[in-house]
């Protein structure tokens, strides 16, 4: 493994779970009125591509990262439309 595979990993890493405190934050306080859906589905769409340009590259550590990047959206986005009908 060489220094480029190892700061394409480290950075994977972080942009890959820098959704999961938004999504604990959800999950716990179960308000999601502070959350803006028009950006997560603009990130949602963003991810979708960002995968797709990885599995033409044949780069696992760009499908891995925004596919699981993808799911914590996926997850928010989800949890954002659940609470903001119960809320209202």
């Amino acid at each position: 493994m060489n220094i480029t595979q190892i700061t394409g990993i480290a950075a994977s890493v972080g942009t890959g779970l820098y959704l999961l405190p938004q999504l604990v934050k959800l999950f716990k306080e179960k308000k999601s009125e502070q959350l803006s859906i028009g950006m997560m589905a603009v990130l949602l769409v963003g991810l979708i591509l960002w995968i797709l340009y990885g599995v033409q590259k044949k780069d696992m550590i760009i499908i891995i990262s925004n596919a699981v990047s993808l799911g914590l959206n996926i997850a928010i986005i989800t949890l954002t439309i659940k609470y903001s009908k119960k809320n209202h």
